[in-house]
């Protein structure tokens, strides 16, 4: 079975609303349940060793449009949030990460050779990820303090606009030039993620703001769970030029698994075959390279093709690789090795 490591994934989210209704979310986590994607025995049947752990305070006055007549779509973008109510919800995302970590159910991992070595061991490696931004003051002094914690990776922005940058709607067809990028704010955060050593993810950011930060990071360029715009052409995928210069960098694109950036109709729809995301896969691999491709499923947080269904699926999409003539090497990149790469430089390791 193939070990893979994702680029992003929202059990986290599931886990706090759970604990919200008065369940045990580290029972949940260990035991199983039928609800979402990831659980350890789902992600134990799928191969699935690890990922990156998105902290995320959710827009409850988000409603996603439905599709015209034509298929087209456009759902405004969710609006600013508070900065200590979300910091307060942050907070309880941490402490679930840091229970299951006491309690031996997954292992938070803070350097590529702790994830290796949770992998050895048959235990979920959890890296910690801030989705969003909007729990961090501008004086920047939270993420000394997330850092702490094991946050390790971050998204400036969701897909809402913060203190730190812009975010794209969820839109069919749009182009991701849709406004500004970076803050001053977010230029800070940026040049103090890349101090610390915290990667930092352009997924949901417009355009200018990918541009933005290619100029002022010090780090490759990544998109943890992102598609290739010229063959969905939804707001939050990659346009060429994009890809191009993630290429030129020797970053990473993530492939998105939620069918609304992997269908040529941009519909949400579980009835999508595994050939539209090897598909995504050949083309990030023709135009960047094999060292510049991986898996960021969005388990728990978005749509995905019923013939993956959940963590436990996640075998389909390797064995689907494998038909499609990737070899063990390639496959190895694809699945974990370029995630360990970028990681490693992103942290400082050499």
């Amino acid at each position: 079975m193939q070990a893979v490591f994702d680029g992003h994934n929202d059990v986290l989210l599931r886990l706090w609303a759970s604990a919200r209704k008065g369940e045990d979310p580290l029972a949940e986590f260990r035991d199983g349940t039928t609800r979402g994607h990831i659980d350890a025995p789902r992600a134990r049947a799928g191969g699935l060793a690890g990922g990156l752990c998105a902290i995320y305070i959710p827009s409850g006055d988000l409603i996603l449009r439905q599709p015209d007549e034509k298929g087209h779509y456009q759902t405004p973008l969710a609006a600013p949030l508070e900065r200590l109510p979300s910091l307060d919800i942050a907070l309880d995302f941490a402490a679930i990460a840091l229970r299951l970590h006491r309690a031996g159910i997954w292992r938070l991992c803070t350097s590529t050779a702790e994830i290796r070595a949770a992998i050895a061991d048959g235990v979920f490696a959890a890296v910690l990820h801030m989705e969003g931004c909007e729990p961090i003051d501008e004086d920047l002094s939270a993420l000394e303090t997330f850092y702490a914690a094991g946050l390790r990776s971050l998204g400036p922005v969701w897909s809402r606009h913060n203190a730190f940058a812009h975010g794209v709607p969820f839109a069919y067809p749009m182009n991701p030039d849709t406004g500004p990028g970076l803050t001053e704010s977010g230029i800070r955060l940026v040049k103090a993620c890349n101090r610390l050593g915290i990667l930092i993810d352009t997924a949901h950011m417009t355009e200018q703001g990918f541009w933005d930060v290619e100029k002022v990071s010090d780090q490759p360029l990544i998109a943890s769970h992102s598609n290739v715009h010229a063959l969905t052409p939804v707001a939050r995928n990659l346009t060429d030029r994009q890809l191009d210069a993630i290429r030129a960098g020797k970053g990473l694109v993530g492939l998105n698994y939620a069918t609304t950036m992997l269908r040529a109709d941009g519909q949400e729809n579980a009835d999508t075959p595994l050939s539209d995301m090897i598909r995504h896969i050949d083309y990030l691999v023709e135009r960047m390279g094999i060292d510049c491709v991986a898996l960021g499923s969005d388990f728990d947080g978005a749509t995905i093709p019923g013939s993956i269904r959940d963590a436990a699926g996640n075998q389909a999409l390797v064995a689907a690789l494998a038909d499609a003539g990737y070899g063990q090497s390639e496959l190895d990149k694809i699945c974990r090795e370029n995630w360990l790469r970028v990681l490693g430089q992103a942290w400082h390791e050499g």
